[in-house]
């Protein structure tokens, strides 16, 4: 059954897809120049078709199978033993040790030092000062003076003034505007569609499968083993040893010791000091250039006006004039060094020996003996005999028959015809009519009169007199006598005495005391309680895995190829292939 399909299957697909395939060539080929669709032969006739089917194979899987068993596993188990045990612990004693330190004494003692001080002494001293001032005289007169003023006079006037004005004139009025509007007009159309369908086929089939399963067969078996166990046997001993001790010996000893002293020498250095004193340094200086307004004197001119004389005054300048000079007192200051002795001390150091005692401490070994007693142990041998117990399994193969049912699928090609459903929208252009109103605004001339009032100012002269007082100054010249008062500065020596502290250091032995430490080593007798080994059996489970084989069928892709049939017939045209 199996033979005769394939064949079919391939003719059918083959003829299927040559009338696709010429198609495609025929409307692909439209495209080139020196191409036509007349003559498709030369290289169908080369080609083969291919297609796939499914093929059912089988396959063997090991499944993995999982089951029980038991090993022996040995175990070691501590039994606890008491036993007697010796530690040597070191135990510390203090001894008494001298010494001696050199402590340093520091002593602050004074000293008489002479030093001078220049104090200032102020003194109060007067002097008179004569000099000119110009004191001023004034003098009051009088002057007629005779001057024009315009006094304004205001007189108020009309006048007629003509303006155009433009007036606003509305007018309405209404226009036709013709626009088009494309209306949208739908049409509903079918349209026949044909496509191919490959319906599934299916076909049930059965086959019968050998396969082999190893089942286990369980044994179980005895065996006996020898092993050795190591028993402790304990034996007590004693032993003398002999150890050394350290005693201190102590023993006063004289060493010469080097001490540094600090001995105070005196000399004499001299020393320049800088002093000085101020003195008064009296300065002339010209007094200041004022500027001075001065009127020349006047006369007596007679005025046929007044029928009187009138007086004149002189023409008023403007002068410079020195003032008296003034007089600047300064104190400068004088600098002066002076050389004086002054008396130094400096101290020099001294090395002086001396004898100082000490102690010195030595240790002298003794020699002791010490019985102690100790426990010895002795791992003695002991052979024993164990019988275990375990299972043997075996696998035994055994054939087993099974009856697989699997289905195969054919692909039908089969036509179908749908009928599809569209609309299609036409865009109709339609005019359309529409009156619009609208207002114009026209601007209309009109003439106006207006009367205005205005204000005019004419200025008429006058003739005005005023009587003026003024003064005069005159500058008198006067002498003053003024008294200043200035201070006269003196340095005055003054001889001071201080007291400056130094420190003198001392070196005084003093005797210490310290706590020395030493070990001495004691024997302590304990208890320790020790873990002895022995080996315990016992069965443990444990899951181990088998592979236990399994055939599946399944579907495989396979790649037919049989030659495609000449195309003597007639050929379908590129038109046919464009429908």
């Amino acid at each position: 059954m199996k033979n005769f399909v394939v064949p079919i299957v391939a003719l059918l697909l083959a003829a299927a897809t040559q009338s696709t395939s010429f198609a495609y060539s025929c409307c692909g080929a439209a495209s080139y120049k020196h191409i036509g669709c007349s003559d498709p032969v030369s290289y169908q006739g080369a080609k083969q078709q291919c297609h796939t089917v499914m093929k059912t194979c089988r396959e063997v899987v090991y499944e993995q199978q999982s089951y029980t068993c038991y090993k022996n596993v040995y175990e070691t188990v501590y039994d606890e033993k008491t036993i007697n045990c010796v530690k040597h612990v070191a135990e510390t004693h203090y001894r008494d040790c001298s010494y001696t330190v050199c402590k340093p004494v520091y002593e602050t003692k004074y000293r008489t030092c002479n030093y001078t001080v220049c104090k200032p002494v102020w003194e109060t001293k007067t002097k008179n000062i004569c000099y000119t001032v110009c004191k001023p005289v004034y003098e009051t007169k009088t002057k007629d003076i005779c001057y024009t003023v315009c006094k304004p006079v205001y007189e108020t006037k009309t006048k007629q003034i003509c303006y155009t004005v433009c007036k606003p004139v509305y007018e309405t009025r209404t226009k036709d505007i013709c626009y088009t509007v494309c209306k949208p007009v739908w049409e509903t159309k079918t349209k026949n569609i044909c496509y191919t369908v490959c319906k599934p086929v299916w076909e049930t089939k059965t086959k019968d499968v050998c396969y082999t399963v190893c089942k286990p067969v369980y044994e179980t078996k005895t065996k006996t083993y020898c092993y050795t166990v190591c028993k402790p046997v304990y034996e007590t001993k004693t032993k003398t040893y002999c150890y050394n001790v350290c005693k201190p010996v102590y023993e006063t000893s004289m060493r010469e010791v080097c001490e540094t002293i600090c001995k105070p020498v005196h000399y004499t250095k001299e020393v320049q000091i800088c002093c000085g004193r101020w003195e008064t340094q009296v300065t002339e200086c010209p007094g200041p250039v004022v500027k001075k307004c001065v009127q020349e004197p006047g006369c007596w001119v007679w005025d046929p006006c007044c029928c009187r004389c009138v007086y004149c005054p002189g023409e008023c300048k403007t002068i410079c004039v020195q003032c008296p000079p003034r007089k600047i007192c300064k104190k400068v200051w004088i600098p002066e060094v002076q050389t004086k002795t002054v008396n130094c001390v400096r101290y020099e150091q001294e090395v002086v020996k001396k004898m100082v005692p000490f102690t010195c401490c030595k240790y002298v070994n003794e020699t002791k003996t010490k019985t102690c007693t100790y426990t010895v142990c002795t791992m003695v041998p002991e052979q024993k005999t164990k019988t275990c117990t375990y299972t043997v399994c075996h696998m035994v193969p055994e054939t087993v028959k099974k009856t697989c049912t699997y289905k195969v699928c054919r692909m039908v090609p089969e036509t179908v015809t749908k009928t599809c459903t569209y609309r299609v929208c036409h865009m109709v252009p339609e005019t359309v009519k529409k009156t619009c109103t609208y207002t114009v605004c026209r601007m209309v001339p009109e003439q106006k009169v207006k009367t205005c009032t205005y204000t005019v100012c004419t200025m008429v002269p006058q003739t005005v007199k005023k009587t003026c007082t003024y003064k005069v100054c005159h500058m008198v010249p006067e002498t003053v006598t003024k008294t200043c008062t200035y201070r006269v500065c003196r340095m005055v020596q003054e001889c001071h005495t201080k007291q400056v502290p130094y420190t003198t250091c001392k070196m005084v032995a003093e005797t210490h005391t310290k706590k020395v430490p030493y070990t001495v080593c004691k024997p302590v007798c304990y208890t320790q309680v020790v873990k002895v080994p022995r080996c315990v059996c016992k069965q443990v489970p444990y899951t181990a895995t088998r592979c236990v084989p399994k055939v599946i069928c399944k579907q495989v892709p396979v790649q037919v190829c049989c030659p495609a049939p000449s195309c003597t017939a007639a050929a379908p045209s590129c038109s046919d292939c464009a429908k």
